[in-house]
């Protein structure tokens, strides 16, 4: 890959550009905190052979940005030979960023064994940091080839193509190629500024052709990244920061950082283009992608506070377009290292990375996302989509199992080529099955609804259980579903399940419904919770330790079947006056409310709780009556009456 600096550090922080002007000293530190590393490296050459004619070395400084003004220009050989004599200094003690290039560096020369060696006892002292790498080199290792086919398309120049995004029958992709009706050119490499780019795919072969410009976008100066929402009429892209003139706009160092943008897609122009909210002057926010559902979107970033040397990031999308605060992903995700050019495919995530257990350079990872910021460990898709060098940009068709992706491996036709790829049809399935069964008796329950949703609760498959109670489901490997069980008049019984990524089978599953009647008694036409008389101490209302053992009939009942309603209602005997009774009743009845309430009952679900003394006696043991002890019991109670079920 040539030494172009926007190509090759790919539109983050790393995507910065020097604004066109002359620098007014050659001095190797300024190109180097201009971010012209090409001009860096010519004069820390210099340096090293005037330090080697007399007799000196270059600074830990020096030799550290010469290591890095090669990395960030992908000569990964020529950055190991730096970065060997920056370990050889510093040791264990390296910043973990640039150790972390070493050892890509390493890997990408096939240093592999050695690599590994230091990898271990760098951090030696981080048993959480090994145990993920042990765990990734595990999954690479065991990994199995599931490509059927893989090729550089023809529509590749020599500069750098890359970025690819499905569009109707299109891929929209990012280039800076030089085009009859291009623009502006960098003074300091002559190379176009990058652009957007449309071409029609051919969805059984791979191929690309007609290229065009995509004249929906085009500043001046990078733009880049574009990506559709599935959900509404909404793009999102990357584009450098500019005046309100539509000038660059430069930090102090002469830098331009980049913003994510949002816009709206009418016919094939984009509307109302407008910076998110979360973007800043100081750093850099690229690479976005949506979650399938539109409602989260997650991008890379250098924003301060990250992990490493750009983290992802992930933010809520309101109806209105506005985003919320940005969270990071968190360490199972982000590195030391740099994480960038997210995709979404179900919900599978997928993140290039040079921090995580690869093969050098960046590689493609995948991790499934159980959660806003719960994610498992990434694990990497391995060769041939990895390679030694930089390999990134994926996005991937479930249906017709093909994708693209980008990298300036070996054999390609320019700094960055874009590859298509087509996945083996190997089914992949999880053999769910079981026994549908009556929590009383375990009795089997003929034909239970069975429902299976996915994380993002989307109704994925509709069947029933047959008249013994038997089910069967065949659910895709690596996936997370959530299974639910119902039969009318029974609970719902909701069960979560991480499919693994190898086909299985699990089997003798039991689910146990809880029948309504079970739990209900009649009176008349109303129906109440199944439950002993409430029993409180003489004259008092507080919950005692025999009343919690009936209470958690109630609370029960009610978990089991959520849209439940009741209304409470507490009953005294005759004995004692009649005011007494009815204010004590009371005070019981709102005792055992706040109870259940304090127990996780949402107090919408009691509708009311109410003391009614000894106004609705039960039988003819009214004031004056002699009654035994037995016949005023059955006066003394709890009705827990159901409103709705």
């Amino acid at each position: 890959m040539k030494p172009i600096y926007i190509l090759t550090i790919f539109l983050l922080c790393l995507l910065s550009v020097r604004a066109q002007e002359k620098l007014k000293t050659p001095k190797a530190d300024e190109y180097y905190a201009s971010l012209n590393y090409p001009m860096a490296i010519q004069l820390y050459e210099k340096s090293a052979e005037k330090s080697k004619e007399k007799k000196k070395e270059l600074t830990t400084e020096s030799i550290n940005k010469l290591a890095n003004s090669y990395y960030f220009t992908n000569d990964y050989s020529k950055a190991k030979v730096w970065y060997r004599k920056l370990y050889r200094v510093q040791g264990n003690s390296m910043k973990e960023s640039d150790f972390i290039r070493y050892i890509s560096c390493m890997r990408s020369s096939g240093e592999d064994k050695m690599a590994n060696e230091i990898l271990k006892d760098y951090y030696k002292d981080n048993a959480l940091r090994l145990k993920m790498l042990s765990f990734q080199k595990n999954e690479l290792d065991s990994l199995e080839n599931t490509i059927e086919n893989i090729k550089n398309v023809g529509i590749n120049s020599a500069n750098s193509d890359f970025s690819p995004s499905f569009y109707k029958n299109e891929i929209i992709f990012s280039s800076s190629r030089k085009l009859d009706n291009d623009g502006n050119l960098y003074e300091w490499n002559n190379q176009p500024y990058l652009n957007l780019y449309r071409t029609y795919r051919n969805e059984q072969t791979g191929e690309l052709n007609d290229v065009r410009a995509f004249t929906a976008l085009n500043s001046g100066f990078h733009d880049a990244t574009l990506i559709f929402s599935q959900k509404d009429n909404s793009v999102y892209f990357s584009r450098n920061q500019l005046t309100q003139k539509d000038k660059l706009s430069t930090d102090d160092k002469g830098n331009s950082h980049v913003s994510i943008m949002r816009g709206t897609l009418s016919g094939d122009e984009i509307m109302d283009i407008q910076s998110l909210e979360f973007n800043a002057s100081t750093y850099s926010c690229s690479h976005p992608a949506l979650t399938p559902d539109g409602k989260h979107l997650i991008f890379a970033s250098d924003k301060p506070g990250g992990y490493g040397e750009s983290d992802l990031y992930i933010v809520q999308v309101n109806p209105d377009g506005s985003t919320t605060t940005p969270v990071n992903l968190g360490e199972n995700i982000n590195t030391a290292g740099r994480e960038m050019f997210p995709f979404f495919s179900g919900d599978t995530l997928f993140f290039a990375s040079d921090g995580h257990f690869g093969l050098g350079g960046l590689d493609v990872f995948q991790s499934v996302m159980g959660g806003e910021t719960n994610y498992s460990v990434p694990v990497n898709l391995g060769a041939p989509i990895n390679s030694t060098q930089d390999d990134f940009s994926y996005i991937y068709d479930n249906k017709t199992r093909t994708g693209y992706f980008s990298s300036n491996r070996d054999g390609g036709k320019g700094d960055d080529d874009l590859y298509w790829f087509k996945i083996k049809e190997i089914p992949q399935w999880v053999e769910f099955s079981g026994l549908v069964l009556s929590e009383a008796d375990r009795t089997a329950i003929p034909e239970a609804n069975v429902q299976v949703f996915d994380m993002f609760n989307e109704l994925v498959s509709d069947t029933i259980a047959d008249d013994q109670g038997n089910f069967l489901l065949d659910l895709p490997c690596n996936e997370q579903f959530t299974i639910v069980f119902s039969k009318e008049n029974y609970s719902k019984e909701a069960v979560k399940l991480s499919t693994p990524k190898k086909s299985d089978i699990n089997d003798d599953n039991e689910i146990l419904l809880t029948n309504f009647n079970a739990l209900v008694e009649k009176e008349g036409d109303r129906e109440k919770i199944k439950v002993e008389p409430i029993y409180f101490e003489y004259a008092k209302w507080d919950i005692t330790d025999q009343a919690i053992v009936e209470l958690n009939k109630v609370l029960f009942a009610m978990e089991k079947f959520p849209e439940m309603t009741i209304k409470i209602e507490s009953h005294t005997d005759s004995r004692g006056a009649d005011r007494y009774n009815l204010e004590l009743s009371d005070k019981r009845a709102k005792s055992t409310r706040e109870y259940l309430i304090s127990q996780g009952i949402d107090s919408s679900r009691i509708e009311s709780a109410i003391g009614y003394g000894e106004t609705r006696l039960k039988n003819r043991c009214r004031n004056g009556v002699r009654c035994s002890e037995e016949q005023h019991y059955e006066n003394r109670r709890s009705d827990f009456v159901i409103i709705s079920k």
